[in-house]
């Protein structure tokens, strides 16, 4: 669902909830996770997550806390999250073994991470678990030299597994991730790990259960707001790994229809576009009777890659297009004309009403290299597009894709508030938030500062010790022009 996955993505960022902590859940990568709760949450973990905010982003804390609106949607979105994440579990969906697996992994993760940080905050710029050597991965998995033995014996009664056990259960652990990947990424279905995704995974692996270990007993060592902070952490990733998957479940329940699109236009007149349909068809009778077309084109089109051109030649002319790059009834209208003639009647698209005049067919090459027909067309456009009144910010937009968006939030807000009120869930708002002082917003400037002065470490979103990501799809040149009615 769209929009509780903005929701989702705007609270992580407003709250500040561990954001990044779980490396492996976008690549390729003990014990049984407990029951939790997920439909309530205390005022004084909603102040935990206030008071880390403050230490994190001051100006977004200032904001949440002088913005009634942007406080109100943030905690409606921690509701509808927690909820989502309640009927998860009702549905069974936490017991499904890979899902059980990775709510483990979450835990571990969430755990190790925040630990490797507290434990090493003050021993300079590292990356994550980069205090962990080599000699302790090793022991871990049982490889070491003989004078080592006393301190593999150590390691192995601190992370509590058997060599066994660790290659069982580092196996579970991978497994899970690429299930958890394939079934999120169709594209990735015959994705297979190499050797050194492998290791750098079995290396990550082993420093998450070090690390998970030593958080756990030393729990009551450590500072208690900084045990609860990560206690809630681990809480509200889960949470949002199963309210994820709850939300692909009902994708189904907020589609909208074109049978219900076209219901609610004929029942909103303003939505009409009977006059334009009609200046439409008295333009096109122009082109028929054998006006200058470009000239029609440049007085009438509301195409904006030709509206008001000042060239004369432009006349609504898209040259040298390839098969495959127009809308479909825009390409399937202009193939069947032979050059020189004009569309016999009007072409209606989702962008409005379209008069196409073919000038050429021809061949050419599409953007991989291979042959293909490509045409010369000239094009009038009656815009069919709609601006929603009650949103003075919001761009114009195709009328029936305007009305689809409409009928999609309003089930979705009906599947969302039926699920928040089946689940009970309780959020507070009567917590204390911070004071953020100028001193503190002024420091978080400058430092931001200096991070866009320095070069990255590593590529955005990359993990040191997992696998690299894979390199990012070159962008077609002309994709999002306005000057085209685009193929969705």
């Amino acid at each position: 669902m769209s929009n509780l996955t903005k929701g989702l993505i705007l609270l992580l960022v407003i709250l500040g909830i561990g954001a990044g902590l779980v490396v492996w859940k976008n690549k390729v990568g003990g014990g049984h996770v407990s029951a939790a709760s997920f439909n309530s949450i205390t005022k004084e973990e909603i102040e935990l997550l206030l008071s880390d905010l403050a230490k994190q982003n001051p100006m977004a804390l200032k904001r949440f806390e002088q913005d009634p609106q942007m406080k109100k949607q943030q905690l409606d979105n921690l509701k509808q999250l927690l909820a989502f994440a309640s009927q998860a579990q009702k549905d069974g969906l936490a017991n499904e073994p890979n899902n059980r697996q990775e709510l483990d992994n979450i835990r571990a993760e969430v755990a190790a991470v925040n630990y490797d940080k507290e434990i090493n905050k003050d021993k300079g710029p590292m990356p994550p678990f980069g205090f962990i050597g080599e000699e302790q991965i090793n022991a871990f998995w049982g490889q070491g030299q003989p004078q080592e033995k006393g301190f593999m014996a150590s390691l192995k009664d601190k992370v509590g597994l058997g060599e066994e056990d660790r290659e069982l259960a580092f196996q579970k652990f991978l497994d899970s991730k690429m299930a958890i990947l394939k079934a999120g990424n169709p594209a990735m279905q015959d994705r297979e790990i190499s050797e050194e995704e492998r290791t750098q995974a079995r290396d990550f692996f082993a420093k998450i259960e070090i690390y998970e270990k030593e958080f756990n007993d030393k729990a009551s060592e450590l500072p208690k707001e900084f045990v609860e902070k990560v206690k809630l952490q681990i809480k509200l990733q889960q949470a949002q790994f199963l309210a994820r998957l709850y939300s692909e479940k009902l994708n189904d329940k907020v589609k909208v229809t074109d049978e219900e699109v076209a219901k609610y236009i004929s029942e909103h007149p303003e939505l009409s576009s009977g006059d334009k349909r009609a200046k439409a068809e008295e333009i096109l009778n122009r082109a028929k009777s054998g006006e200058d077309f470009a000239k029609l084109a440049n007085e009438f089109t509301e195409d904006p890659g030709n509206k008001g051109a000042k060239d004369e030649l432009q006349g609504g002319l898209y040259k040298d297009v390839t098969k495959g790059r127009m809308v479909k009834p825009f390409e399937e209208a202009a193939l069947a004309l032979e050059p020189g003639q004009v569309s016999p009647n009007l072409v209606e698209s989702d962008f409005g009403y379209h008069i196409i005049k073919l000038e050429r067919k021809g061949e050419g090459k599409d953007a991989a290299g291979q042959p293909t027909e490509t045409y010369d067309a000239r094009h009038i456009l009656f815009s069919t597009s709609y601006k929603d009144p009650a949103d003075p910010e919001g761009r114009e937009m195709p009328v029936k894709a305007y009305v689809r968006s409409k009928l999609e939030e309003e089930k979705e807000k009906k599947v969302l508030d039926e699920i928040v009120a089946a689940n009970n869930v309780s959020v507070p708002d009567d917590f204390n938030v911070p004071q953020v002082s100028e001193e503190q917003i002024q420091e978080m400037m400058k430092k931001q500062q200096m991070q866009q002065q320095m070069p990255p470490m590593n590529p955005e979103g990359a993990d040191p010790n997992g696998p690299p990501p894979p390199p990012a799809k070159k962008e077609d040149p002309k994709a999002g022009s306005k000057a085209e009615p685009k193929k969705k």
